[in-house]
């Protein structure tokens, strides 16, 4: 049974997440940035998948959200590749063993950031074409 209020609900949190990592970005905490951005499109996904009648998600990867999507609208497909670089930031970005040494925050550039957040607007865009109509 679809359920579009539960994948409204997850569209809001998204937009919100996509307006951290925004400010993160401008503010210059780009591993922060990359995690929300990250955020963002996990909820996104999972706000499309909710509202196509799924009832558990229990996956914190934007590639297995795209992929699942994918098998209900085919133009998921074409962003598995930002789904694969938005998956290496869920962790990376946050914890200081993922790297040989220092903290993570160090390893993170503008350009880094970047490019995650426009991966994540993307994803939410697509999700917005399903869930406002």
């Amino acid at each position: 049974m679809r359920n579009i209020k539960e994948g409204l609900r997850w569209l809001d949190q998204a937009n919100a997440d996509l307006k951290t990592a925004k400010d993160c970005l401008n503010d210059g905490n780009y591993y922060a940035s990359a995690f929300f951005s990250q955020q963002s499109a996990e909820k996104a996904l999972k706000g499309f998948l909710y509202s196509k009648g799924f009832r558990a998600l229990v996956t914190h990867s934007v590639t297995e959200l795209l992929e699942e999507s994918a098998k209900l609208e085919s133009s998921f497909q074409g962003l598995t590749d930002y789904g694969k670089e938005l998956d290496r930031h869920y962790i990376g970005s946050r914890y200081p063993n993922f790297y040989p040494s220092g903290a993570p925050y160090k390893y993170y550039t503008k350009e880094m950031a970047g490019r995650c957040l426009s991966y994540a607007e993307s994803i939410l865009e697509e999700v917005k074409r399903y869930l406002r109509r």
